[in-house]
């Protein structure tokens, strides 16, 4: 008997290499970060990371305020955190699923026999109790590390939606500091053409006494009225960009006030604002290399990385379904036909046995199986290649655009230099007697004109930096390795034809 017990091993061994493991033979390849890189001719004046809290480095106390209360009230954060406790429940449900297991059953049934059926009397023909308590205990040895498998790929779940939340939160401050920067900059916009349009209703008012003394033709004051109706029009088209921004700033902090109250958002003269407090003194630094370091900084990835670990789970766990599984169970109890015999010795029951489960022939389940599981791998391998193309792309692009606007931002502070001479020299003329005060108007309103472009150019530089800074990461920082070392240790070596890529 003792032969029979020590073959039986063997004989399943031999058995399970009628299900070989198809060779895989389309693994796809994971990037090679160090080529991970931005043109060395994209040069910022800050070499850097963003920090995590970057946007108090524009050093406005109303924006801080703004983004604390969107990333608690923001329902689109609640979505993520929900997805988050999904992926958590199953995980504990795969952890669950294996080990060992501790059940008590325990029934009461009252039954009567047929007079005529298998139970001759006395028990034929009459009604009796049948009572049973039974302590049940099995366990799953997982030979094969399908259940470790299955766990770590429900681990690389969680923390991909943890990595997805991360990444709602970096999207969700960039926005809003964005449309906060874009509203303050088109309100300052506002206010510099209401005043360029008190200058044209002085030079309307010039150009008048002109025609009355016969030194102008009424067609100059026809253009000059013409230019203040432009001007009128500009403002409030001006106003309504900046009611639609404050708008998209009360959805982003999760406003519910009604439409017209507008979000507690303190509304001084911002031009003044702007001036005492410039922000656009670039806060957005490019690190002179990228390579892995982005990987750590950018969730998006994480969030890829860790769809990728999860499908090399799932891979594993379709691999470990080729061999065959061996499981233990036993039960002690009691059973009796009346409820007062059930605590007598001779009620006692037994069991001790084992299961066996080998596959030999499925049709090509497994096969198609693991060959669903493998596909979804390289479908997550090329999604994250992409993505990391993708970041790789922006952050270079945003980089680029920023040295524009910077340069071109160093340009215009020549023009504006130029017409505020302008505007000192007309004005010492007309001091002087020798010039008229209509050409002083016109210089100053040309100095107006230089400082929206300044405006608009500072809008841009703004939008554009916190870009940057979105495309670095946010501030978001994780090791590259985090949680890998766990999730590998889950997941046993299986012996495949064609070993599966390792991630790391």
């Amino acid at each position: 008997m003792n032969v029979h017990l020590f073959r039986l091993p063997l004989l399943c061994l031999a058995l399970a290499g009628c299900a070989p493991i198809p060779y895989d033979a389309h693994r796809a390849e994971l990037p090679d970060f160090a080529r991970a890189q931005h043109a060395s001719s994209i040069h910022l004046a800050q070499d850097g990371w963003p920090e995590a809290r970057w946007w108090t480095r524009y050093h406005d106390a109303q924006l801080d305020a703004l983004v604390e209360r969107a990333l608690r009230d923001n329902p689109t954060l609640a979505v993520a955190s929900e997805r988050i406790a999904a992926a958590q429940a199953a995980l504990a449900l795969e952890k669950s699923a294996g080990g060992a297991s501790l059940d008590l059953d325990a029934g009461l049934n009252r039954q009567r026999y047929s007079g005529n059926g298998l139970f001759p009397e006395p028990i034929g023909g009459h009604f009796y109790n049948d009572a049973a308590l039974q302590l049940k205990a099995g366990y799953d040895f997982d030979w094969w590390g399908k259940q470790r498998a299955l766990v770590a790929a429900s681990l690389g779940e969680v923390n991909a939606r943890q990595a997805e939340r991360a990444q709602a939160e970096r999207t969700l401050t960039a926005a809003l500091a964005q449309s906060y920067f874009h509203w303050q900059l088109l309100s300052a916009r506002a206010a510099a053409t209401r005043a360029m349009a008190a200058l044209q209703r002085d030079i309307v008012a010039e150009r008048r006494a002109r025609i009355e003394r016969g030194l102008a033709s009424i067609d100059e004051q026809h253009i000059a009225e013409r230019d203040l109706g432009a001007f009128n029009e500009q403002a409030l088209g001006l106003d309504a960009q900046a009611a639609r921004e404050r708008e998209a700033l009360r959805a982003l902090v999760g406003e519910t006030a009604p439409a017209g109250a507008g979000p507690a958002l303190s509304a001084p003269d911002l031009s003044l604002d702007l001036k005492a407090q410039p922000v656009a003194a670039g806060i957005a630094g490019l690190p002179a290399q990228l390579g892995i370091t982005l990987l750590a900084r950018r969730p998006d990835l994480q969030a890829a990385r860790w769809r990728v670990e999860s499908t090399l789970g799932r891979v594993a766990a379709s691999q470990a379904a080729f061999y065959p599984d061996i499981n233990l169970s036993a039960a002690i109890g009691l059973d009796a036909v009346s409820l007062g015999r059930l605590l007598r010795s001779g009620s006692r029951t037994m069991l001790i046995g084992s299961t066996l489960q080998l596959p030999l022939f499925d049709s090509g389940r497994l096969s198609g199986q693991l060959g669903v599981a493998r596909a979804a791998r390289n479908s997550a391998i090329a999604d994250y290649n992409a993505a990391v193309l993708r970041a790789v792309a922006e952050v270079a692009q945003e980089g680029a655009t920023l040295q524009g606007l910077r340069q071109e931002a160093d340009a215009h502070a020549g023009t504006r230099a130029a017409s505020s001479a302008l505007v000192e020299s007309s004005t010492r003329r007309m001091n002087q007697g020798v010039g008229e005060r209509g050409a002083v108007l016109l210089a100053r309103q040309s100095l107006l004109r230089q400082d929206d472009i300044g405006l608009q150019q500072q809008d841009a530089l703004l939008q554009t930096e916190v870009a940057l800074i979105k495309a670095l990461g946010g501030g978001y920082d994780a090791d590259p390795l985090r949680g890998s070392a766990a999730a590998a240790a889950a997941v046993p070596s299986t012996t495949d034809a064609s070993p599966t890529t390792s991630f790391h």
